[in-house]
Order: C-alpha cells, then sequence, then structure tokens
C-alpha cells in the first residue's frame, strides 16, 4: 500500500470544498476550469477583494495550480463516486452540480473552518458565480501577473 505524507490539498480537501461551492452555486453547474478559478477565490478570497481569505496568502501561491487540476478532478470523482457531486454530460462538456447526498454532507460537517467556508463559498457564489472564465481569468491575471499561467492545462491544447 503506498503511504502518502500529504496534508493539504489532497483529493479529499478538494472534495470537500467543492462540494460546498456547488452548492452555494446551486443551481449552476460549472465546469472544472470554472471551479478551478472559483475555489481559488474561496481560499483566497482577499487576493479578489472579498472577505479575509480562508487559507494563510503565502508567497507564491499561485504555483498551487501546477498540480491543482489533477487534484480537483480525483477529488470530484470522489465526491460523485458517493453521490455528494452530479456529473453531467452535456453539448458544453462536463457540469457539475450538488448531488443527491450533498445537502447532507453539508449538514453534517461543522466547526470554525467549515462555518468560515461556508461564508466563503456564499460570498463567491454572489460575487462571482456568475462571471464568465474569460472574466474570471481577466480578474485573476489582473490581481497577479504570474497566476493567469498557472492556470492554463499542462494537458496540451
Amino acid at each position: 500500500m503506498k503511504s502518502s505524507s500529504q496534508v493539504f490539498n489532497t483529493p479529499f480537501e478538494l472534495g470537500i470544498r467543492v462540494v460546498y461551492l456547488l452548492h452555494a452555486l446551486h443551481p449552476r453547474k460549472p465546469d472544472l476550469q470554472t471551479l478551478l478559478y472559483l475555489d481559488y477565490a474561496v481560499i483566497y478570497s482577499a487576493d479578489v477583494g472579498g472577505p479575509e481569505s480562508l487559507h494563510t496568502p503565502v508567497p507564491l501561491r499561485g504555483v498551487e495550480y501546477a498540480s491543482r487540476r489533477e487534484a480537483i478532478q480525483s477529488g470530484l470523482f470522489l465526491m460523485a463516486s458517493r453521490a455528494f457531486i452530479d456529473a453531467t454530460a452535456t453539448s458544453e462538456g462536463i457540469r457539475y452540480g450538488i448531488g443527491e447526498s450533498g445537502p447532507a454532507l453539508i449538514d453534517l460537517l461543522d466547526g470554525a473552518y467549515i462555518r468560515a467556508l461556508r461564508e466563503r463559498c456564499a460570498w463567491v457564489a454572489r460575487e462571482l458565480g456568475h462571471w464568465s472564465d474569460d472574466d474570471l481569468e481577466a480578474l485573476l491575471g489582473a490581481r497577479g501577473s504570474l497566476w493567469k499561467a498557472h492556470f492554463i492545462s499542462t494537458d496540451g491544447p
């Protein structure tokens, strides 16, 4: 069995956070790229004009996105396999929404971090949830010259 010492930004952590984000965005169903942008806004909300950031704003935090896409995809798969997230294939690609069991998970968890997470997700849904990917990319690019490059997939066009 493979042992992992990774504590932060695991598929499980990102999956849980995305469940809360999708709950706040309901009935909107974003794609993966939009979720990448909005997840960043949830954890570093002060960077985009919002409330105090959920996580400590470390220098060069945009570098996190080198591996973020794959971890979020794994987290989405994990949460979808338990019906916390619903993945729907559309003519525009795969869209994600809160799953049948998502509200039960949200009601189950509590604590200071979870309350802050709910607040940040609500703020992001209200303030940025209707923005296009181009608008989100422009906002994040305007706040930090390196961020824009970190959101681009390394998997090719």
